[in-house]
């Protein structure tokens, strides 16, 4: 077994990973994945290895497919980092990743704020990276890439030079990996807070007890759409609002009054914070979404504009029931405050709930609160989350820009 992935390929060739008869037609494709049932455990057992090893994928008559690392204790036990023969997984070639996912962003921003690196899309499976100025917050949702992590900051500093990289790796994912939760720097000093910039307008939100890598990204693109159907009287209902990013941009873009609702009282004090930094006021409203908007139909509440951008309700495909049913009672609830003619934007950032499943939770909410829907715009996550063609994993936030009347 190779002990250090880094260091074996550098000095020595990688062991050889071959798949059964026929299984490399994904792989020829452009997908980066290696499932566990498509490996020739006969010629190349997967106990061989051990969680991290690089190796070369090889279809079941020699042909090289990739350099990649494997976690033999994974249903998805190899991604392909390289299919150049003469470039491995090492520090190098993480330094060219970076770089180029770097030319990207920098096309697109103008201010150093984005997701700098978005896993398979940007050539680095189970890596992100999120750029905030001058820090850079990651996460780490695989054995091979946890492996990898001090090719990674070396990387990091040679690339962009921050002042601190912190590791946020306390997603779900890395549960399915065997590895632990946890939240430390690699080097520098993380602050409490991080500071975002998006479109002219400020925000800061908290770190470590935040959510995800602090900020939604992904999201930015979506949130710019909203104010083109803005006017100056919009009265604005952001839920599942975290720090406030919808509310305070509805307002900047010349909405007359929003309301946050998140179940987190912190998040909501930074909501408050993120509205007065910017000469604004939000009103906020603590409670579970669904219990909120029961109370706010009950009490006659209307709206111009309500925003929907829950958590993901399907996060495996046994949950695809139970979540379809939550998006179309949450969607059901919000179409009883919407104003006649006015906006719902309704987001789900379930992998597992397509564009199309979340067309038809507005529709059949719609039907079943006599309103008549018209879909304006579809959107997605931001252009710093490209897809990658070849997997369809990659494609996860949808957005729907609804225009309201009543039948």
């Amino acid at each position: 077994m190779i002990s250090n992935p880094v260091e074996a390929a550098v000095h020595g060739p990688p062991a050889v990973l071959r798949l059964k008869r026929g299984e490399e037609r994904r792989l020829t494709a452009g997908h980066l994945w290696v499932f566990s049932n498509e490996i020739d455990n006969e010629r190349t057992p997967l106990t061989a290895f051990a969680p991290g090893d690089i190796v070369a994928v090889q279809s079941d008559r020699g042909r090289f497919l990739g350099y990649a690392y494997v976690n033999p204790h994974a249903l998805i036990c190899a991604r392909i980092l390289s299919r150049d023969p003469r470039h491995a997984a090492d520090e190098s070639l993480i330094t060219h990743r970076l770089n180029v996912a770097l030319a990207l962003r920098e096309r697109l921003h103008r201010e150093p704020y984005y997701r700098l690196v978005f896993g398979e899309s940007d050539g680095l499976p189970g890596l992100v990276l999120d750029r905030y100025g001058d820090l850079l917050v990651g996460q780490i949702a695989t054995a091979g890439m946890e492996a990898l992590r001090p090719a990674v900051e070396a990387a990091a500093r040679k690339v962009l030079a921050p002042a601190a990289l912190y590791w946020k790796n306390d997603s779900a994912a890395r549960d399915l990996e065997h590895l632990p939760a946890v939240a430390e720097s690699a080097f520098g000093d993380a602050p409490q807070e991080i500071e975002i910039r998006e479109d002219g307008v400020r925000f800061h939100a908290p770190l470590a007890r935040g959510q995800k890598t602090g900020w939604f990204y992904d999201q930015s693109a979506n949130r710019t759409r909203l104010v083109r159907y803005l006017t100056s009287s919009a009265r604005v209902l952001d839920v599942c609002s975290y720090v406030g990013a919808w509310a305070v941009r509805a307002l900047r873009g010349g909405a007359a009054a929003a309301t946050c609702i998140d179940a987190s009282q912190d998040a909501l004090d930074f909501a408050r914070r993120n509205a007065t930094d910017n000469g604004l006021s939000v009103e906020v409203l603590r409670g579970d979404a669904f219990d909120a908007l029961k109370s706010l139909n009950e009490s006659g509440a209307r709206y111009d504009v309500v925003v929907l951008d829950p958590p993901a309700f399907i996060k495996r495909k046994k949950d695809i029931p139970q979540g379809q049913a939550a998006y179309r009672k949450l969607n059901q609830l919000a179409l009883g405050l919407v104003e006649r003619d006015g906006l719902l934007v309704s987001c789900s950032c379930s992998y597992h709930l397509s564009e199309s499943e979340l067309l038809a939770a507005v529709q059949a909410a719609a039907r079943h609160t006599s309103r008549f829907v018209q879909v304006l715009e579809l959107g997605g996550q931001s252009p710093d989350h490209p897809l990658h063609p070849a997997i369809q994993e990659t494609r996860y936030l949808k957005a729907l820009f609804c225009r309201v009347t009543r039948e």
